[in-house]
């Protein structure tokens, strides 16, 4: 599977041929480091690991930082598994690239969404409001949550306050508007999850 980890650097629009403006969000695709190939021989399966960014040492724990030392490329912010039908084709150390993917291919990017922190009914959910008026207090509140007698209890899967955001979401089948291998960068028309700065990770999608 085509794969890789990036950052996402922010949204901005860039002009198509035909002169319409086009929404983009630029990520920092790579370069990735392969920190481990796993093989079905000795672990059952195949797939790589691979690792983004940069961390100080004093950071990572001993054992983490045993193993990021053997692909000698330093330490690294994030580490993520990737299946693969060839591991052979890939050594611990080697880079991935942005080059990896193509203009117009489709992909799918997941991130952490961006956390709201305590929302209510209506931020959360989008309920409408009670009525303010002839002395009614539930203007903003859910109003009743359960049943009567049978079966007596709030079903699971209600719709209440809590957590809004921060939360793992995948949006499939983006464009790949432009790939800048030089600079290690890819515009990916429309938004993807979370904030700038955050880390995604990018695969080619299955999907059509």
């Amino acid at each position: 599977m085509k794969a890789i980890i990036g950052r996402k650097l922010g949204m901005t629009q860039i002009f198509a041929e035909d002169g319409s403006a086009v929404p983009v969000t630029i990520v920092e695709a790579g370069p990735c480091i392969v920190t481990q190939v796993k093989t079905p021989e000795r672990d059952g399966y195949s797939a790589l690991q691979i690792g983004f960014g940069t961390r100080k040492a004093k950071n990572i724990n001993k054992p983490l930082r045993g193993h990021m030392e053997k692909a000698g490329k330093g330490y690294f912010q994030v580490l993520r598994e990737v299946r693969t039908d060839q591991p052979g084709d890939y050594q611990v150390g080697q880079a991935i690239s942005a080059e990896l993917f193509e203009i117009g291919e489709r992909i799918d990017v997941i991130g952490t969404s961006k956390g709201k922190g305590f929302a209510g009914t209506i931020k959360r959910w989008g309920f409408k409001r009670g009525p303010s008026t002839h002395g009614c207090k539930n203007v903003r509140e859910p109003g009743s949550t359960g049943m009567a007698t049978f079966p007596g209890r709030v079903l699971k899967g209600k719709r209440m306050p809590g957590q809004k955001g921060n939360k793992r979401i995948t949006t499939m089948n983006l464009k790949i508007v432009d790939v800048r291998p030089e600079q290690n960068l890819m515009l990916i028309k429309g938004a993807i999850p979370g904030s700038s700065n955050g880390i995604v990770f990018i695969r080619k999608t299955n999907r059509g």
